[in-house]
């Protein structure tokens, strides 16, 4: 009897146990910086109580686990054939948002949607990124071996992700870029040819200058945010600059953010200040979400911060071996396309926190407080994990190690 629960038990940990683990462990760990860091919208934002802003964080962490479990009971194949139907659900709520989108907690950009009849709001701009990868592994997937027409690659690849990308770029310039990026390295996995995606990257760099330039020389774009990314990379070039015909106090006062994180993570020191202990995250704007890495860092120290990292390098390692195990080449692609997801985003909130790369506003994967993005993150790693879980499938049924050509084909 005793033997059969624990089966039961592991069971219901459908998928890498390895991964499942890492997960469970960040996801716990991430309540303390939040609980911590939250204090700063409570006495500094003057937004809520740090008690209230906690237990919404562990809500959307059950809501998360929650979701990578009832993902891990769909056939992510069904999922690939639902995505062309979902990504273009999601550039409507795109287009929606361009014209009644919020703002919160002080944003200055437009770009969460309100549920109508709730006191809810999300942003669209990431389950559109979702569902763009989801979708171009499907595509790239169906008749691989075909050569298609330089038209269907223009309607079917190149389109969508213009698209996606022009609607999110006008209030979310850092994600676009990530769009953009991921969508590149999904094509070359996905084995496109050389030719398209040279021409594609070669198209979207000469579509970006030329939209710059408009934005920066015309209000023929209204309510773009080009002035405030041009100021965040100036500034962050000027801190970097070891010229003095810069005026010291403009750049300070310009790179504050940045200049607060690089503080908190010196204080941390070897071995941190201790939870809750961090003494500059009042004085750190978002320390609860894009700059919470700096928090961790000042109340953990290195030692804290590295074995965080070692967390996440885990994470990245089991999704590689997931990919490379994986038989069904739409299986593989997948996994890896998420893995790139998860992994740009976490470089970058690390690189912005270090003052390697300007200020992104973009969150710490499963530890950042807000909800839109964890519970993206806890799809993406729902369906990594319900890929995991079709391995042994696979094997059971004979298709051998490498998938067929029929076989690929007959995904869609």
């Amino acid at each position: 009897m005793d033997e059969q629960n624990t089966e039961n038990r592991i069971e219901f940990l459908k998928g890498d146990k390895v991964l499942w683990m890492v997960i469970l462990v960040i996801s716990i760990f991430s309540i303390f910086p939040v609980y911590s860091a939250s204090s700063n919208l409570e006495y500094i934002v003057n937004n809520g109580t740090t008690t209230g802003h906690v237990i919404k964080h562990m809500f959307f962490v059950v809501l998360g686990l929650v979701i990578m479990r009832v993902v891990g009971m769909v056939k992510y194949e069904y999922i690939g054939k639902l995505s062309s139907i979902l990504l273009g659900l999601m550039i409507v709520l795109l287009v929606v948002t361009m014209f009644t989108g919020q703002t919160i907690d002080g944003a200055s950009a437009s770009r969460w949607l309100k549920i109508p009849g709730t006191p809810i709001s999300f942003q669209p701009s990431s389950f559109a990124f979702l569902m763009l990868i989801i979708y171009l592994c499907r595509y790239l997937t169906k008749k691989i071996t075909r050569e298609r027409l330089p038209i269907e690659n223009i309607m079917y690849i190149f389109g969508p992700i213009l698209l996606v990308f022009v609607l999110v770029a006008k209030d979310n310039g850092s994600t676009a870029l990530m769009i953009l990026m991921v969508s590149v390295i999904v094509l070359i996995i996905g084995q496109l040819h050389w030719k398209y995606i040279a021409g594609f990257i070669s198209s979207s760099f000469v579509a970006i200058i030329f939209f710059l330039i408009v934005a920066l020389n015309t209000n023929l774009i209204g309510g773009n945010r080009v002035h405030t990314w041009m100021s965040r990379i100036e500034t962050f070039t000027s801190s970097k600059a070891k010229s003095t015909d810069v005026d010291d106090e403009s750049v300070k006062a310009k790179n504050y953010q940045v200049m607060q994180a690089k503080a908190a993570i010196v204080h941390g020191g070897i071995t941190g200040m201790g939870p809750g202990k961090s003494a500059l995250k009042q004085m750190l704007p978002q320390s609860a979400s894009d700059f919470i890495f700096a928090v961790i860092v000042e109340e953990y120290g290195l030692i804290g911060a590295a074995f965080l990292i070692c967390l996440y390098l885990i994470m990245m390692i089991r999704i590689v071996m997931i990919a490379s195990k994986m038989p069904a080449f739409f299986g593989s692609l997948l996994v890896l396309s998420l893995g790139v997801m998860i992994f740009i985003q976490l470089a970058v909130n690390i690189a912005v926190a270090v003052n390697l790369i300007p200020v992104t506003g973009q969150p710490l994967p499963l530890i950042s407080y807000g909800g839109t993005s964890m519970l993206v993150t806890y799809l993406q790693l729902g369906i990594i994990l319900n890929i995991s879980s079709r391995i042994q499938i696979y094997d059971e049924e004979g298709m051998g190690k490498k998938q067929s050509i029929a076989e690929i084909n007959d995904i869609a």
